[in-house]
């Protein structure tokens, strides 16, 4: 299910390797963090995009947190200027 706010901000699809949680709680956006990086990871992509937004940084310090303990991420990064800046977070997927 799609927030309504986020349908209203963008106007494409996300891409494959791009994970929108913009407008979520904490307990809405873990779960589907967990699951895009198995996704991800079984899809062979050796990185992806996390848009978490930049609001309070409570949902970003908690994305972060979480790719920090998971097996499948080798590292990750806050976004440069043009890739969104705080308000995204790029993930490098372990090898297979």
């Amino acid at each position: 299910m799609t927030n309504s706010r986020e349908e209203e901000y963008y106007s494409e699809p996300p891409a494959p390797d791009e994970l929108r949680l913009r407008y979520q709680t904490i307990d809405e956006a873990l779960p589907k963090v967990a699951s895009f990086l198995h996704d991800a990871y079984v899809a062979g992509f050796p990185q992806i995009k996390i848009i978490h937004g930049k609001g309070t940084g409570a949902l970003r310090e908690q994305v972060r947190r979480e790719l920090g303990r998971h097996l499948l991420v080798k590292s990750f990064r806050p976004g440069e200027n043009w890739e969104g800046g705080e308000g995204v977070t790029i993930v490098e997927l372990s090898e297979k």
